[in-house]
C-alpha cells in the first residue's frame, strides 16, 4: 500500500483531535449534571443575556459546558467540510455530515433542557445522544487511520458463532446501559434498572471477548481490541460502584461532594469510552471476519437423482 500523503495523516490527526474534545464535552456535562447546575444559567442560547457571563460558582460549569459545546460544533463544521473535499470514499463524507447534524441536533437538545427546566426525557436524550456522537466520532478517527487504510487481515467464522455478529450486538447493548443510566441520573427510573442491566451488558462483553480471544488468538487486531473492551468494562463497573457508594455516603450533605462528582463523572466518561471501544470491535470484526457463507438447500428433485 502506498504511503498517505501529508494531507491523509493531518486529517487523521484532526480527527483524533476532535474526539478527545468530545470526550472532554462529555465531562463537562456530566460535570453539569453531577453539582446539579443545569439551571444555574436559566435562558439560551445567551447565558443571562450576554455572550460572557460572570465565571462564578455554578454559572463556570454551565456556561464553560455550552463554550465547549460551541468548541466542538465549530471543530465538527470543519471536520465535515474537509472530509467533503479531500476524502474519496462517499459513505466516509456523509458520516461527516451525520456528525455535524448530530452535533446541531444535540445543541438544540441541550438548549430545551434549559427552555424547559430540565424535562427528563429530553435531558436523557441528550446524554444518550452525546455519547452516540462521541462514538462517531471515535469511528472516524479509525476510518481516516492508516491501518483502515491497509487491507484487513480475513479469517474466517469459527463454527456455528461468527464474531461479526456477536460484536454488532455490543454497541446496542451499551447504548441501552447508558439509556439507563442517563433514566437513573435524571431521576425517571430506579437504580435497580441499571444495576441489572450493568449485569447483562458485562456479561455480554465478558462472553464476546473470551470468545474472540480464543478463536482469534494470534489476530492481533481482534485480540487487541478485545483486552481493551475487556479492560475499560471492567474499569467502568469498579467505578459504577464507586459512583453509587459515594453518592450513599454523602446523601445528606447540603451540596454535591466533589467525591461522589469526580467518582460520577469518572464514570460517565468511562462509560462513553466502554461505548465507543464497542463500537470499533464491532467494526473490526466486520472488517477482519468474513461473512458466514450461505449454502443454499437442495431442492427435493436435486435430492432425488
Amino acid at each position: 500500500m502506498p504511503r498517505l500523503s501529508t494531507a491523509s495523516i493531518a486529517l487523521f490527526r484532526y480527527a483524533i483531535f476532535l474526539a478527545c474534545c468530545t470526550l472532554f464535552l462529555v465531562v463537562a456535562g456530566a460535570t453539569v449534571t453531577s453539582k446539579e447546575a443545569g439551571l444555574s444559567v436559566p435562558d439560551w442560547p445567551l447565558s443571562y443575556g450576554q455572550l460572557m457571563p460572570p465565571m462564578y460558582g455554578n454559572i463556570f460549569f454551565e456556561h464553560g459546558h455550552r463554550m465547549v459545546a460551541t468548541t466542538v460544533g465549530f471543530l465538527t463544521i470543519i471536520m465535515a467540510v474537509w472530509l467533503y473535499r479531500s476524502d474519496d470514499r462517499a459513505w466516509m463524507r456523509r458520516l461527516g455530515f451525520a456528525a455535524l447534524a448530530a452535533v446541531c441536533f444535540q445543541g438544540l437538545l441541550g438548549g430545551l433542557t434549559v427552555l424547559y427546566l430540565l424535562p427528563k426525557w429530553v435531558s436523557i436524550s441528550h446524554a444518550c445522544l452525546a455519547e452516540i456522537f462521541f462514538s462517531t466520532t471515535v469511528a472516524m478517527a479509525l476510518f481516516t487511520s492508516p491501518s483502515f487504510r491497509r487491507e484487513p487481515e480475513m479469517v474466517d467464522a469459527t463454527g456455528s458463532l461468527s464474531l461479526r455478529t456477536l460484536g454488532l450486538w455490543l454497541p446496542p447493548a451499551m447504548l441501552a446501559q447508558v439509556f439507563l443510566g442517563a433514566a437513573y441520573r435524571h431521576k425517571a427510573l430506579d437504580i435497580l434498572w441499571h444495576v441489572g442491566g450493568a449485569v447483562v451488558v458485562t456479561g455480554v462483553v465478558l462472553f464476546v471477548t473470551v470468545f474472540a480471544l480464543l478463536s482469534y488468538p494470534h489476530h492481533r487486531t481482534l485480540r487487541s481490541y478485545a483486552i481493551v473492551l475487556l479492560g475499560v468494562t471492567f474499569a467502568q463497573v469498579f467505578l459504577g460502584v464507586a459512583a453509587y457508594i459515594s453518592r450513599v455516603v454523602t446523601a445528606e450533605a447540603p451540596q454535591p461532594m466533589p467525591v461522589m462528582v469526580w467518582f460520577t463523572v469518572a464514570h460517565v466518561a468511562i462509560g462513553a469510552l466502554t461505548l465507543a471501544t464497542s463500537t470499533l470491535f464491532a467494526i473490526q470484526a466486520a472488517r477482519h471476519v468474513r461473512p458466514v457463507a450461505i449454502v443454499p438447500m437442495r431442492s427435493a428433485v436435486d435430492m432425488s437423482h
